[in-house]
């Protein structure tokens, strides 16, 4: 008789290896094969065929860069943030899998009280329970199962968080060092436009010049010092930049003489390459999750099997609390089941099936953008090139025109207005080049990062950081 509820539970065991819900497929994303904006070196590649290394960054050879790239991925703090979201996925994960075991219980306690009338009673009791929930319907599956696509889109989300902040400590990294260049370029600016206005003042003491001539000189000359002090204010903003990304354990950067070369475009580039991506394969693993919540909602509809057990030992005397008159004990199955809930599981579900659809439509869009910004950024790279080397002619023939411009006023032949304006237009001319260089090289920065890619396994050296740093 005592092993009937166990015989009748037999049958319901046999069921446990059913899963309620949806299987799960990767959503139909349309893509073209290729990406129109690659050039005219574009060649077909198999999916393996084209790799970024995972220290992208090292193709700008740049030791500085390098030494950075190797501080921000320990000490910067968001990076320890998407760390510590990781590590409390991992721990969920556990405790879904906690689940498909049983739980043991154990209480002890002891009483002592008299009612009126009566004697003094003393009870002293000691047991164990325990109780599994059998799996019919895949609930606890369904819950694994969900939190484990979660950790896996965790831990994509470190490692784009991670390409995302050593993208941007590139890109400032190559704007401090443009402010610096555009700052060398106005500093000699500056010293050759005082050299002009104190020329202007001794053809002015020799009555070849005029007042007007000087006034016009020492504007251009205060122009020159404001932009100055506008270059600075940029250097200390993006110095700020900088120490906030490295977790404030650096301050002072070293003063920059020249840009880094900009890096040649790929001529390998399948548009499959976007599956690397790892915020792609956080919103693919949250479609997933998604998809796994659906059926863990319509398994509310069906009834929840418990295996129970409990014995124990209980006497009011304590040297009688391990006697055979003082044990008791059960076992038995239990099933439990909601039979009106005014709609609520229909609700769940019905919620379960639009966050599903919102994480499909999320996961789309996510691939759609990525394949515009590599697109983007394709076409940036290819015709800032084609600008970069315009600019480099007209900067060329800028100088030469003030060269022209500053004999002829020394010759008397022009007036100080002609040579104040070339002057403004060689400066602009080098001014802009600069800024072309900067933004190749953010492009090339952004291209790197969105063709690249890190793999979805969080670095050791970042998450053993993080732990010593929190013990």
């Amino acid at each position: 008789m005592r092993l009937r509820p166990i015989i009748l539970s037999i049958p319901l065991l046999w069921l446990s290896a059913c899963t309620i819900g949806p299987e799960y497929s990767r959503p139909d994303v349309v893509l073209p094969d290729r990406f129109t904006e690659a050039g005219g070196t574009w060649q077909t590649a198999q999916p393996d065929a084209y790799t970024v290394p995972e220290h992208w960054w090292r193709v700008f050879d740049d030791a500085e860069l390098d030494r950075l790239e190797a501080r921000v991925a320990i000490d910067n703090q968001s990076l320890r943030v998407a760390e510590a979201q990781y590590r409390a996925a991992r721990a969920a994960v556990d405790s879904a899998r906690a689940a498909r075991l049983p739980e043991v219980t154990g209480t002890a306690s002891a009483s002592r009280g008299r009612a009126q009338g009566e004697s003094v009673n003393n009870h002293g009791s000691l047991s164990a329970s325990a109780g599994w929930e059998v799996d019919l319907w895949g609930r606890v599956r369904r819950t694994i199962e969900t939190a484990q696509a979660r950790a896996e889109s965790s831990a994509d989300d470190l490692a784009s968080a991670r390409l995302s902040i050593q993208a941007l400590l590139a890109q400032t990294w190559f704007q401090l060092r443009a402010t610096d260049l555009q700052h060398q370029l106005l500093q000699r600016t500056l010293d050759a436009d005082t050299r002009f206005l104190q020329l202007t003042r001794d053809r002015h003491s020799a009555g070849v010049a005029s007042g007007l001539d000087i006034a016009q000189a020492d504007t251009q000359l205060g122009n020159v010092r404001a932009q100055l002090s506008e270059i600075e204010l940029q250097r200390a903003q993006l110095s700020h930049a900088l120490t906030v990304l490295l977790g404030g354990k650096e301050t002072q950067f070293a003063t920059a003489t020249a840009l880094p070369p900009v890096p040649a475009l790929p001529e390998l580039l399948p548009s499959t390459v976007l599956q690397r991506r790892p915020d792609i394969a956080s919103a693919e693993r949250l479609a997933a999750a998604a998809n796994a919540q659906i059926g863990l909602a319509r398994t509310a509809y069906f009834p929840v099997l418990d295996l129970g057990a409990n014995g124990g030992f209980g006497a009011s005397v304590l040297n009688q609390l391990f006697s055979a008159s003082g044990r008791f004990w059960s076992l038995g199955p239990g099933l439990a089941m909601a039979l009106f809930d005014g709609g609520a599981r229909h609700a769940a579900v019905e919620q379960a099936r639009a966050g599903y659809d919102q994480a499909v439509a999320t996961y789309r869009q996510t691939v759609l953008t990525a394949f515009q910004e590599i697109e983007d950024n394709l076409a940036a790279a290819r015709l800032l090139r084609q600008e970069a080397s315009e600019q480099t002619l007209t900067l060329a023939a800028a100088r030469r025109a003030r060269a022209y411009a500053e004999d002829q006023y020394r010759a008397g032949t022009i007036s100080s207005l002609n040579v104040i304006s070339t002057q403004t237009a060689e400066l602009a001319a080098e001014i802009n080049l600069t800024s072309i260089q900067i933004r190749q090289l953010t492009a090339s920065v952004v291209l790197l990062k969105n063709t690249g890619g890190l793999p979805a396994t969080p670095d050791p050296a970042l998450v053993n950081a993080s732990q010593r740093q929190s013990g």
